[in-house]
């Protein structure tokens, strides 16, 4: 699907632009079955979204909240997604506990921690094993080396097409990621993307041709809906 691109003057006003998008997505969803899947991102963009989100009037028992990606660290780890999004959003509504699905990390042994968010991604949305459950909405970032969720560049992640959740890495650091695959079966997929230092990746994901292993965003091809919400800066206008 051709993607929407949507280019906004500075970072408030791309986190407005997310926040309406988001919003009506939910109530999208939300007027024809019992409750939304949405998977978060990390990073200072969608921080702001999140901010947002905790003072919106939502149905919140009707969402269900999981992780596209997490850093393999405990969950009260200054650099944790899961962290963040509680202390800015989550802990701040009245979102049912068993609502929310972080990445396990505490087992020290992060690909047994990666099958077991698999296991549960695969109950939670009963699905046979081997089948890819669609997300309502994903939320994505985008690196300055043109990674998204934890698919780094040259790194074995890339290649799995056969898992749901996998063992990224960064600088010999482990993390939790959806795969490829998996972001390609969600209903709607949205790239966050902010800041000057990202426009080198952004032109290179969005060329017509170019190399994914360079890349990795340019692997997020959804089904559904595709946007890229930037500001001027990050689309270098």
């Amino acid at each position: 699907m051709t993607p929407s691109v949507k280019i906004f003057a500075d970072s408030a006003q791309l986190c407005q632009g997310a926040l309406e998008l988001t919003l009506a997505r939910i109530e999208a969803v939300l007027a024809r079955k019992d409750s939304v899947t949405l998977a978060l991102a990390g990073g200072s963009t969608p921080k702001a979204l999140y901010q947002a989100l905790a003072q919106a009037d939502l149905p919140w028992s009707r969402l269900q909240v999981f992780w596209g990606d997490e850093r393999y660290v405990p969950a009260d780890h200054p650099d944790s997604n899961q962290r963040m999004a509680r202390q800015v959003w989550l802990d701040q509504v009245d979102l049912p506990a068993e609502n929310i699905h972080p990445m396990p990390t505490e087992s020290a042994d992060p690909q047994a921690d990666a099958e077991r968010y698999e296991s549960e991604l695969a109950r939670f949305f009963q699905v046979p094993a081997g089948a890819f459950p669609a997300f309502d909405l994903i939320l994505l970032g985008l690196g300055d080396d043109g990674h998204t969720a934890s698919l780094f560049p040259h790194t074995p992640a890339l290649e799995v097409k056969d898992r749901l959740v996998t063992v990224g890495a960064k600088d010999g650091q482990p993390r939790l990621t959806f795969t490829a695959p998996l972001i390609n079966q969600a209903h709607c997929v949205c790239f966050l993307v902010s800041g000057a230092g990202k426009q080198a990746a952004l032109k290179a994901v969005l060329a017509p041709e170019g190399d994914a292993q360079t890349y990795p965003a340019r692997l997020i091809r959804p089904q559904g809906e595709l946007f890229w919400l930037l500001d001027e800066a990050a689309a270098g206008t």
